[in-house]
């Protein structure tokens, strides 16, 4: 009997291929949104958790078309976790369709919540004032990385192919696991000298990916090492990593003034451009939300909020990099 009526709603779904097109369609946009918020939580810190939500800073979620993989390039992707999604079925469609659009109603709920949402203030009395996401339950390494290097401009290659792996680690993990692991990745990957990260060999790739400590797949290794190859090449045509992406700014960071977190976007037009410039290269897990990421972290872009002690403070290395003037203003 379920045989028959599978066999039913295979031939329907034969007989009228636009339907089937636009139900693909659907799918891919509604799959979209889902990674994308699920990938959210994991930027924000820089994530804000909300007591009547798993969800965090949904608002800040740009729509994704289903041609956009604003995560990753094409080469590192989501292919393994596409089947979660499936339910590891092909079909039926409609199921997936009903639950995945559950999710995005869910998300629109969230967004409304916020939407009335006054900014507070979770510091001690006396305390300095941060970036509303880092609260008294934000972890020391996590306080630490908002209070020393986010948004602080990053010059030199070494440093710079360190935020870029990290950055890309966001697929998987979000900051606070990444940065407890920080040092141990610094001693896999040679402190992330592209020279030699470049000359892993396949017994190297195995025994970083082979480290649960690590908690780094085996094609995660493997961009890291692609990318380091990538760096050479383009350090030998702008004279180094650090010009050839500080030149997508002009060389000087682009300083924000959010006074909302809600207000900060997760890509920007900027960073897609930095991203098809860096897939054109060879690049790999260098997606328009990574990428954004990565020039935060680099200090390309000033994200702190305008009253958050940091930011007058990145803005005047800002300006003491590059003698920029009167952008605090």
């Amino acid at each position: 009997m379920l045989t028959t009526a599978h066999s039913r709603q295979h031939h329907a779904f034969e007989k009228s291929p636009n339907h089937m097109k636009n139900i693909d369609r659907k799918l891919q946009q509604a799959m979209s949104h889902a990674a994308g918020s699920k990938y959210m939580q994991r930027i924000y810190p820089l994530g804000i958790q909300r007591s009547s939500s798993n969800l965090t800073l949904s608002s800040l979620s740009l729509s994704q078309n289903s041609n956009d993989s604003s995560l990753s390039s094409s080469n590192s992707s989501w292919e393994p976790k596409v089947p979660l999604l499936y339910g590891g079925t092909f079909s039926p469609w409609g199921d997936v369709l009903v639950s995945l659009e559950r999710r995005r109603e869910d998300d629109k709920a969230s967004d409304h919540d916020l939407e009335g949402e006054e900014d507070f203030d979770c510091s001690e009395p006396g305390s300095l004032h941060r970036c509303s996401w880092i609260t008294k339950n934000s972890d020391e390494a996590y306080v630490q990385f908002h209070d020393e290097c986010w948004g602080v401009p990053v010059y030199n290659d070494n440093r710079l192919f360190e935020l870029l792996a990290l950055s890309g680690m966001l697929i998987d993990h979000n900051w606070t696991e990444i940065l407890k692991r920080r040092d141990m990745y610094r001693e896999v990957f040679a402190d992330f000298d592209p020279s030699t990260v470049a000359k892993m060999d396949e017994t190297d790739i195995a025994e970083i990916s082979g480290n649960k400590e690590l908690k780094l797949a085996e094609c995660r290794v493997r961009c890291i090492v692609e990318n380091a190859k990538c760096i050479q090449k383009v350090a030998k045509e702008f004279g180094s990593f650090s010009g050839y992406m500080w030149g997508h700014v002009n060389h000087r960071p682009l300083v924000s003034k959010y006074k909302h977190h809600k207000y900060i976007p997760f890509q920007t037009p900027k960073s897609e451009a930095v991203s098809k410039d860096l897939v054109r290269r060879g690049f790999r897990l260098v997606g328009p939300v990574i990428v954004y990421s990565f020039m935060q972290a680099a200090g390309m872009v000033i994200d702190h909020l305008v009253d958050c002690f940091r930011f007058p403070e990145c803005v005047r290395l800002a300006e003491r990099s590059w003698g920029i003037t009167n952008v605090a203003a």
